[in-house]
């Protein structure tokens, strides 16, 4: 049986920065696979496309350019916000906005975000909204785990905005936490990248 659309999906990988020898940043492994219904858009379409037709028991390797996973750095999503903004109860929180944490957040329409704090002065603090591997080439490697055809209960659970039993888009809205991570129990990460072939 071939990956197709509403198949559930099993596999493993190594995600790397840019080649097979790059930085080691995330894994999910045979113990706590990548888990999945396919072609419910929640993985990157590119890396969905290279993985259709594959059967189980079958290895892969995925080379995604920037453009096709995270897309480049947008300097636009690069912003100066007024500190007043995080002041809750009077105080400024400087433990959570502190330089290198991501902070969830929601734009003026509703959208959930996460910012990365890049600096902190007296009147603003600057944040960036790109997503944490934006403008990395991507590297995927694994096997095939398991191919099936998804109950009606995970097709379901995928459609209402659920994660089914697989990787999450990490924001809050899913489930999982941390820039579109695998934080959920269906696999481990290396860092707070957040790749697993996620669209978010």
């Amino acid at each position: 049986m071939g990956i197709s659309k509403n198949k559930m999906v099993s596999l493993t990988y190594d995600l790397r920065i840019g080649s097979a020898e790059g930085e080691l940043i995330e894994q999910a492994s045979a113990e706590r696979p990548l888990t999945f219904v396919f072609g419910a858009g929640l993985m990157l379409p590119k890396f969905e496309s290279l993985l259709e037709g594959m059967e189980q028991g079958k290895s892969f390797n995925i080379n995604l350019m920037s453009a096709d996973a995270y897309g480049e750095v947008d300097e636009n999503a690069i912003v100066d916000l007024p500190k007043t903004i995080f002041i809750l109860d009077g105080k400024f929180d400087d433990e959570m906005i502190s330089v290198g944490n991501t902070v969830p957040m929601m734009s003026s329409n509703g959208q959930r975000m996460n910012g990365i704090v890049l600096e902190v002065s007296d009147e603003v603090v600057k944040m960036d909204f790109n997503h944490p591997l934006a403008g990395e080439d991507l590297f995927f490697s694994g096997d095939i785990l398991e191919v099936r055809d998804a109950t009606y209960e995970e097709i379901a659970a995928t459609v209402s905005g659920g994660c089914g039993s697989g990787c999450g888009c990490g924001d809050d809205s899913s489930c999982g936490s941390g820039g579109c991570g695998c934080d959920d129990e269906s696999c481990s990460t290396e860092g707070s990248h957040g790749g697993c072939g996620c669209g978010c």
